[in-house]
């Protein structure tokens, strides 16, 4: 069973402590109250040759394994295609729902076969402080996602431009057939500043209340193919025979 230690922040107060143990991961797609306002995002990835399955009703559901989330500093990957994205992180222990913030890491290029497999493959990383949603319910409106790499902003958004997180929940009760009692749920991201995937080494997020505290999240990519000498590489995809090899 996968474990994580998270601290509860709370106004006025020292930090708590929620140790949570998800028993599934459910990655949203296109869950925003407007499905219009998901566009831009739709044809950002579209733009690296991402496919996203239309034939469903919104939102999209990606169930994962647990063991694709971390909540390390530096997660590694094998090519520099692949990118990260601020979102909402809903964190349900035994009913109970806090808010935290997240990156779903992907690689675009797996991405262009699978959507899912590629979200299975890159570690989605969590932030390490959450807030319980009964302390920020009345306040969602005011409430930022942010979203830098490389130290260049990257997105920007009122949280309030996806669904609400138990909206969120109702839906997943309504599409899972057996909805476990603890789970994390990644609400989706909106499109970037300038409408293009970007690529990067550095990423910071975070979810903002304009007038007091903030969730934070910061980590490196290393790309690990990288550290084999080139000749030694194995090629992410199988080489075709050249003709003298037939």
């Amino acid at each position: 069973m996968t474990t994580f230690t998270l601290r509860v922040g709370r106004a006025g107060e020292d930090d708590g402590e929620l140790t949570a143990s998800p028993a599934r991961v459910y990655n949203l797609g296109s869950a925003t109250v407007d499905p219009a306002s998901a566009l831009a995002h739709q044809e950002e990835v579209a733009d690296v040759g991402v496919r996203i399955a239309f034939d469903r009703p919104a939102p999209r559901v990606y169930p994962m394994s647990v063991n694709s989330v971390t909540t390390d500093d530096t997660i590694g990957v094998h090519s520099g295609r692949t990118s990260g994205e601020v979102e909402l992180v809903l964190v349900v222990q035994d009913g109970e729902v806090h808010v935290g913030v997240g990156s779903d890491h992907t690689d675009r290029e797996l991405e262009r076969h699978s959507i899912i497999w590629a979200k299975q493959y890159c570690p989605s990383v969590l932030g390490r402080r959450v807030w319980p949603l009964a302390d920020v319910e009345a306040a969602w409106d005011r409430l930022v996602l942010e979203s830098e790499v490389d130290g260049e902003s990257y997105q920007r958004s009122p949280a309030s431009v996806f669904l609400p997180p138990r909206e969120i929940i109702a839906a997943l009760r309504a599409r899972i057939t057996d909805l476990p009692e603890s789970y994390l749920v990644y609400c989706g991201t909106y499109t970037s500043l300038d409408k293009r995937i970007r690529f990067g080494t550095r990423w910071t997020a975070r979810l903002r209340d304009p007038r007091g505290d903030s969730l934070e999240l910061d980590y490196a990519v290393v790309d690990l193919l990288a550290e084999v000498e080139p000749d030694h590489r194995v090629p992410l995809r199988p080489v075709p025979p050249s003709p003298t090899d037939q």
